[in-house]
């Protein structure tokens, strides 16, 4: 299956270099720099990665669909994507591949078969947010904040987002889902490193994605 990884990333020069050069190992590369003050696009270029971007942060979800329209625009047959901060294994990609080549039109890498090292309240937040996700989609899923995915390219042309930020990520899983589309989740392995903390702002993050669960209620 003709794939590539789409990474998006705001402000990862520490990690992306070495993201970067695991994944293209595996496949194609593009990482999307979302408006980063620092040498994140230049340092993914130098690791030999294809680059988008932003001139200003427009938020996770519209660098997804960046990295999606190229991927669409050349013709590759999947996309998947992956965090730039290291907590995703690229060396991981082949079973979500391996998955979409068995049947399945989006592939999750779920981590939850490995939660002894994820914070406490990240697993909370997880298992609270999946089960409100999985009802919504009208299937069960486990890991619907994995950010290591993989879409198949039909799935890429029919399903648009109207969410923004880091909410888009759960409203792809529910449109998919209710269109027909087939998920399946995969393990992968648990990683945090999180010496600077997460990219999410808690409060209006949450605050998005209870307005996209009161939208498709």
């Amino acid at each position: 299956m003709k794939t590539i990884a789409v990474i998006p990333a705001f402000n990862e020069e520490e990690r992306i270099a070495d993201v970067v050069g695991r994944t293209l190992r595996v496949c194609e590369t593009v990482v999307v720099d979302d408006g980063s003050a620092d040498r994140t696009a230049s340092r993914a270029e130098e690791a030999g990665a294809r680059i988008v971007r932003h001139p200003e942060n427009l938020g996770k979800t519209a660098a997804l669909e960046a990295g999606f329209r190229l991927a669409l625009e050349e013709g590759f047959e999947a996309a998947v994507t992956l965090d730039g901060d290291g907590q995703h294994r690229p060396e991981e990609i082949p079973r979500l591949v391996r998955s979409a080549e068995a049947g399945a039109d989006v592939v999750v890498g779920s981590r939850m078969d490995d939660v002894a090292d994820m914070p406490t309240v990240r697993l909370w937040t997880n298992r609270t947010t999946s089960r409100i996700v999985s009802f919504l989609a009208r299937t069960r899923l486990y890991d619907t904040q994995s950010g290591f995915r993989l879409f198949r390219a039909e799935v890429l042309r029919k399903v648009s987002l109207s969410a923004d930020r880091f909410a888009g990520e759960s409203e792809v899983l529910i449109r998919a889902a209710r269109m027909g589309f087939r998920i399946r989740e995969v393990p992968v392995s648990t990683i945090y490193f999180d010496t600077e903390g997460s990219k999410i702002a808690p409060f209006r993050d949450t605050l998005r994605f209870f307005r996209l669960v009161a939208a498709y209620l």
